[in-house]
């Protein structure tokens, strides 16, 4: 599915896509604050990017608290991001050692 660090850009497709339907999903159904009053209203592309990268904190994730069909969304794209990242790194260090 993803070539086990062999086909970078199948991993890289993959994340797009993930980032891309989960950025319509929660620009329709966005994330309550996780403190009411004290954050603004999510950017949907962002939310997504933040909870697919597992590294990077672009303060999206901290700030809101998905509920229902979206927090179980939101646990499976974490852990798509972590599978998906470290093939799309384990390729681009394949990709560099040549």
């Amino acid at each position: 599915m993803v070539g086990f660090g062999y086909k970078l850009r199948r991993a890289a497709t993959w994340l797009v896509v993930l980032l891309a339907i989960n950025g319509v999903v929660y620009s329709v159904s966005p994330p309550p604050p996780l403190k009411l009053g004290e954050s603004t209203h999510p950017n949907a592309v962002i939310y997504a990017l933040n909870l697919l990268l597992p590294i990077v904190d672009l303060g999206q994730q901290s700030a809101f608290n998905p509920r229902g069909a979206t927090q179980c969304l939101s646990y499976g794209l974490i852990a798509a991001g972590w599978l998906l990242a470290t093939t799309v790194v384990a390729g681009a260090a394949r990709v560099l050692c040549r």
